[in-house]
């Protein structure tokens, strides 16, 4: 009876064995797979953030590119204004000029040139100067030259005469 109880000893330690190997292989694949999984997730967000970067960049560059070309058209519309102030603008020159404007606007290009407004010097750009007891802030009292903004960006602050409060 030793014989066949020694015998079964090492067959069921074998079959023990062997069971471990298979249970510790199949932990393995299954690793193996989580961490192919894990590392797919990991590329598929990088790209997804790669791809947003782009775009947005893409859209920057465009809207810094329009932003160049209106501000090198400002001096024509300059002239534009000029012109119509002295009644010089008629016939085709009129047509021609009202399809300037509608354009550089429907591009997002627009003027802004207010008096009595309280003066900012991120959208103004103060060229004369004076006081006044009327006065309690410092007020903008004659536009100059008109700035422009491109979507809130302003491509030329507008050029103003200031009225400071006397002290």
């Amino acid at each position: 009876m030793t014989d066949e109880s020694e015998n079964t000893e090492p067959e069921s330690s074998d079959k023990e064995l062997s069971d471990a190997v298979n249970e510790a292989l199949a932990e393995v694949e299954v690793d193996e797979v989580a961490v192919l999984t894990s590392d797919l997730q990991r590329v598929q967000a990088e790209y997804s953030n790669y791809r947003k970067r782009v775009d947005r960049d893409r859209i920057t560059a465009n809207e810094i590119t329009t932003a160049i070309v209106l501000s090198e058209l400002l001096p024509v519309l300059d002239d534009i204004s000029r012109a119509e102030e002295h009644g010089e603008l008629s016939g085709g020159f009129k047509a021609v000029a009202d399809q300037m404007i509608a354009i550089t606007t429907k591009l997002g290009l627009s003027q802004f040139a207010e008096v009595n407004v309280a003066f900012n010097p991120n959208i103004h750009e103060a060229l004369m100067h004076a006081t006044s007891p009327d006065v309690t802030e410092t007020l903008v009292t004659q536009v100059l030259q008109p700035g422009y903004k491109f979507k809130e960006r302003v491509i030329r602050p507008a050029r103003v005469a200031v009225t400071d409060p006397e002290k």
